[in-house]
């Protein structure tokens, strides 16, 4: 079968297979599925709903409601952008009503997401915009200076490599159209709850950005706004980058400033994500020959060390009673399966969350595990992460390794049951929704500033020319970044 790119420039997802010696199609991005494989939008029976307390968060001169997750001790600033969306399909769920007074508000939800390049043209803008945000490459104050400059170097070196990997999945991230449709669905699930609400999409490093949701909201007059990150897990490099820029859009506008804005910053512990996960888990490894000798690979996107060290971020923790939960969840169906947490997507030299996936997979094989099922645990959608570096990369690996047998756990996408509990989630969170507080910034403080942004650009710009005109300079660094 040719691989081809569809009209919406997603790849065919009939061309990455999630099972070895199976033939048969697996999912599209927000569940049609052919009959060989799980409907990702099946309908579930149960309740799937969690609690999810809220608490006040001042942080950067502003306040704001926060739903937090237990394990969630402190937290970072973040971002955001968006375009809004329309109808998409239909729920048969228990549904949970809104309040009558919460149905007469004109609310929004917000969705954050990281984004991704939709043509190989945009891959290298793509990158510079994720090497650029600080909560990415975390430089000491004294060279921050430098921010810009080191994420032109490596976009530039990285964009080739990159434009392979997104080549290899039709030429583009299938990353916003997934999340359009997740959106679409979300506004559905809300209507089954008595709430209509505008449903906004902001993605961190790629269009749209978190200028146009801000933009859309207040031409809609939206009254009070529910942020909801699609991470699972809370970590200052996702969420909190997100909520950080948006929360700097929101303090310079005087609209925002009686707003009531709720943010969920982690879900992962309610019940209806993690019997949703369990849902695919057990789907999935029904389709080996001998499902109870499988090994359950949990595989999430991983952190720099430091982040966790010296940054405290939560994410590492959080990831940890995640697989716990669903582990849980699994033993309570009798599913009594051996399960394992490793990290990917390293980049660079610095040491990042361990264990390395890649790493992992080779001991695994050594050991003599013949069959795995991975499960992309940190992400709700499919995107190159997914598409390229597990069902490609690391399943070539594992092959290579000596396991016989793989699997996929296919992304939660548009699964009923999971639209569900995110609905729940958001109607939860909007009787805590607050407003912010600002801060105005002096006039003293708008020159430095001014004076500050010059003299990094100047100064990053020389050592920039500098490092493009000295090859040995390049030779070095592009062999510490590949």
């Amino acid at each position: 079968m040719e691989c081809v790119r569809s009209g919406s420039g997603v790849l065919d997802p009939r061309c990455s297979p999630r099972f070895l010696g199976k033939k048969g199609g697996s999912l599209t991005s927000c569940g049609k599925a052919t009959s060989t494989n799980l409907a990702i939008c099946t309908k579930h029976e149960q309740n799937l709903h969690g609690n999810v307390k809220p608490s006040q968060l001042a942080a950067s001169g502003s306040s704001y409601s926060v739903h937090r997750s237990p394990v969630l001790k402190q937290r970072q600033n973040l971002s955001a952008r968006s375009t809004s969306a329309d109808v998409y399909t239909t729920f048969d769920e228990n549904v949970r009503a809104v309040s009558s007074h919460a149905a007469e508000e004109k609310v929004g939800v917000l969705l954050l997401n990281l984004g991704g390049p939709e043509t190989l043209d945009d891959v290298q803008p793509f990158l510079f915009n994720l090497f650029a945000d600080p909560d990415i490459i975390r430089l000491p104050r004294l060279f921050r200076f430098l921010q810009r400059p080191l994420a032109k170097l490596i976009s530039t070196f990285r964009a080739p490599k990159s434009k392979e990997g997104y080549a290899s999945i039709g030429g583009g991230s299938p990353l916003r159209k997934i999340t359009d449709e997740q959106a679409n669905a979300l506004k559905v699930a809300l209507k089954k709850k008595n709430l209509n609400a505008n449903i906004y999409v902001g993605m961190r490093y790629w269009y749209p950005f978190t200028e146009e949701a801000i933009d859309q909201i207040k031409k809609d007059k939206i009254t009070k706004l529910v942020v909801l990150p699609l991470y699972p897990q809370y970590s200052i490099s996702t969420s909190g980058s997100s909520i950080r820029v948006l929360q700097n859009i929101v303090m310079e506008d005087s609209y925002f400033a009686g707003l009531p804005i709720s943010i969920i910053e982690s879900w992962y512990q309610r019940d209806g994500y993690v019997k949703s996960m369990a849902d695919l888990i057990e789907k999935e490894l029904s389709i080996f020959s001998n499902p109870e000798e499988v090994m359950i690979f949990f595989s999430a996107h991983g952190v720099p060390l430091t982040y966790v060290t010296d940054a405290g971020d939560p994410y590492r923790d959080q990831m940890e009673d995640c697989i716990a939960l669903i582990m849980g969840e699994l033993k309570s169906r009798g599913i009594l399966n051996s399960h394992t947490l490793a990290y990917q997507s390293r980049v660079g030299p610095v040491q990042w969350l361990k264990p390395y996936t890649d790493e992992v997979l080779v001991e695994l094989g050594q050991q003599g595990v013949k069959s795995l099922l991975a499960v992309p645990v940190s992400f709700v959608s499919e995107h190159i992460e997914t598409l390229e570096e597990i069902d490609m990369e690391y399943k070539e690996l594992a092959l290579e390794s000596g396991i016989e047998n793989w699997g996929r756990v296919p992304a939660l996408g548009c699964t009923s049951s999971f639209i569900s509990d995110l609905a729940d989630a958001v109607v939860e969170a909007l009787p805590s929704a607050s407003a912010l507080v600002t801060k105005k910034v002096d006039e003293s403080d708008s020159d430095m500033d001014l004076m500050h942004y010059l003299s990094k650009m100047f100064f990053g710009s020389i050592l920039a020319f500098v490092l493009l005109l000295s090859p040995r300079l390049i030779s070095a660094f592009r062999n510490t970044l590949l």
